[in-house]
């Protein structure tokens, strides 16, 4: 996979988040929640107005270049964010904060703006420089596609059900958006031609040939989607609390922020039961019998999805926004580390797996009509 090279002009842009956010964080104006939506929905428009001024011809070739132009400017942002929460940086987003998005201050909020802003941001410069030069960006769009999709679905379904439902103010409405984007990005970058592969028909007749016995690297991954997809299951069974003996010391003495009323953790796991849990079987499945080339897209998604959730997830189980009751105890911290560690780091293989080496996943090669008339007659 060509790693594409990053967006100068596009980096450039970006970096204006702060001064402008250092500005507006001074404008005695925006402590009502109103004038921060329309005045955060007015910057936005404008940055997209410049984007299209400015690169017309990118914009013409791949309107998604807009796209990853804003949101690159919003991984500023939320990067900025995030370090000031922590206390290393001030004076920059505290208007936002405060009057815009008060959520954004919880653990979660934190470790979100973390991933989008170096993350993401990363993939933006990526993508719109891999566009600059009419190139392939494929597998970054997928990986950013889940990232991205995971992110928002539990950041806005959390807010809306966990305990700072009640301080939603107008500027959550500018995420809608963000509903929208995923969907339309997602069937650009599927429609987008696969990169070639060097496999040619012997190579793929004879990887598809081996039993799953005789491929280790393969009966590995699929014996961990096994214990992945138990693991999914049990801790789903725990946020919809499951009274059995397990469940309930497993989230007092190993995950108490399952219990944490902010409800990112729960439904963060019950994202995870309801669609990582069937990609697991899939997967297992896709890595038994050949010829499932679907896996490599859906596994690349996966792994954004479940990279960028385990990193919030960890984090905020361990940071000092979510209250002592609900961190990890210090006695278990190991086998929360190592379990939740492992469990971001197999879809990972996988997809990596599926990209080095994807003879096995590809459609079988049509029969030799003479060989097979030959062997008839």
């Amino acid at each position: 996979m060509d790693i594409p090279p990053l967006a100068g002009k596009i980096a450039a842009l970006s970096l204006s988040a702060l001064p402008v956010s250092y500005a507006l964080n001074h404008v005695s104006a925006l402590s009502h929640p109103l004038w921060v939506a329309l005045m955060s929905a007015l910057i936005l428009g404008l940055l997209f107005v410049a984007v299209y001024s400015l690169s017309h011809g990118e914009v013409s070739y791949d309107p998604l270049y807009a796209v990853f132009a804003v949101f690159a400017f919003t991984s500023v942002v939320d990067l900025i964010i995030a370090l000031q929460e922590d206390s290393y940086v001030v004076g920059f987003m505290e208007f936002y904060t405060k009057e815009g998005e008060p959520y954004l201050r919880t653990a979660h909020g934190v470790f979100i703006c973390y991933w989008d802003g170096t993350v993401h941001y990363l993939l933006y410069l990526a993508m719109a420089g891999a566009i600059c030069r009419r190139k392939r960006y494929r597998n970054f769009g997928l990986y950013w596609l889940g990232s991205f999709a995971m992110s928002i679905l539990v950041f806005l379904t959390g807010n809306i059900l966990g305990k700072y439902s009640s301080e939603i103010r107008p500027a959550f409405f500018l995420t809608i958006p963000y509903l929208l984007v995923p969907c339309w990005a997602g069937m650009k970058v599927f429609s987008q031609p696969r990169a070639l592969t060097r496999c040619t028909a012997n190579m793929v007749q004879e990887e598809q040939r081996k039993r799953l016995l005789q491929r280790p690297a393969d009966l590995a991954l699929v014996i961990y989607l096994i214990l992945a997809g138990f693991f999914t299951l049990f801790r789903g069974l725990v946020v919809l609390d499951c009274p059995t003996d397990a469940c309930f010391v497993y989230i007092y003495q190993y995950e108490p922020y399952l219990r944490d009323p902010v409800a990112y953790p729960k439904v963060q796991m019950l994202m995870y039961m309801f669609y990582v849990l069937p990609f697991c079987g899939l997967a297992a499945y896709a890595l038994t019998f050949p010829g499932c080339s679907w896996l490599p897209d859906w596994a690349l998604v996966f792994a954004g999805a479940i990279g960028q959730a385990q990193f919030s997830h960890m984090g905020a189980s361990m940071h000092l926004r979510t209250p002592f009751t609900y961190r990890v105890p210090e006695d278990t911290w190991g086998c929360f580390f190592v379990c939740n560690l492992l469990y971001a780091l197999g879809p990972h293989l996988l997809a990596y797996r599926c990209l080095r080496w994807p003879a096995f996943f590809h459609q079988p090669p049509p029969s030799d009509p003479l060989a097979l008339h030959k062997k008839q007659h």
